[in-house]
């Protein structure tokens, strides 16, 4: 037969000690570690199961695997088996939340509670206990996420400021959308698209590069002041400033004005 594991006191697990059996005390001792070893604290555990997957929903429920293994006797590993419909928890408060639903393969920590939470998962409201049952696996709670790999998508907040980085998407959604700061800068690798009814710049503009009214048939451009044009102007192929006109004699007369 295989000897017992043993700890850094050389205890043998799940055994009694030698010790154990010098006395009362030592008895009773033993017996308070062996019940307290039925006592659910808080695991580690792995997601194998979420009802939610990231859509606007109520806070759900997750199936997890709790990760230390038992062993007997022997030291033979006991693999546990998987719980399930445990409630986690959501940044939330109110009508307000931050919705990053677990996803299968997350570890992240468990506890337990002291008495049966059915009545309340069920209810969502104060309770009796379910049962009898203390400290059990069923009664578990899933409280976010430990040892997991590098994310690709995130918030970060550091010395040099806040980052909010997508690989996909990044969408406001709200009725108003205000930016205040010092100075805003917009850096689009390939075009940016700006769809409204109307546009407003309260401030001096400054365009470094071509502008085009597109659509169909263009658009029309008024301005209430001056236009002034440090390079030629042209309107469907004639030049403001080197135009000539037809139809005149040549002299030191000026044409008439404008039609």
């Amino acid at each position: 037969m295989a000897l017992p594991l043993q700890d850094a006191n050389q205890v043998p697990s799940g055994q009694r000690r030698p010790t154990d059996q010098w006395g009362d005390y030592n008895n009773i001792a033993f017996i308070v570690g062996q019940l307290l070893t039925r006592v659910q604290t808080a695991i580690p555990v792995q997601i194998i199961a979420c009802t939610n997957a990231g859509g606007v929903s109520p806070v759900g429920f997750v199936d997890v695997l709790p990760l230390v293994q038992q062993i007997d006797n022997n030291g033979i590993p006991m693999p546990h088996t998987t719980v399930y419909n445990l409630p986690y928890t959501r940044l939330q408060g109110g009508a307000n939340a931050i919705i990053i639903d677990p996803q299968p393969g997350d570890i992240g920590i468990a506890v337990f509670a002291s008495r049966d939470i059915s009545g309340v998962k069920a209810t969502k409201k104060q309770a009796v206990p379910g049962s009898y049952r203390k400290f059990s696996f069923s009664d578990g709670m899933y409280i976010g996420g430990i040892l997991n790999g590098t994310p690709s998508q995130y918030v970060q907040f550091s010395a040099a400021g806040i980052v909010i980085h997508s690989p996909t998407l990044v969408r406001l959604e709200a009725p108003d959308v205000q930016v205040e700061a010092q100075t805003v800068e917009i850096n689009a690798t390939t075009s940016t698209t700006v769809t409204t009814p109307t546009f407003t710049i309260n401030g001096n503009t400054v365009l470094n590069g071509t502008l085009n009214s597109g659509g169909t048939g263009g658009g029309t451009a008024t301005f209430s002041g001056n236009v002034v044009g440090l390079q030629e102007i042209s309107a469907s192929g004639t030049h403001l400033h080197t135009h000539v006109h037809t139809g005149v004699q040549s002299g030191t007369s000026n044409t008439g004005g404008p039609v």
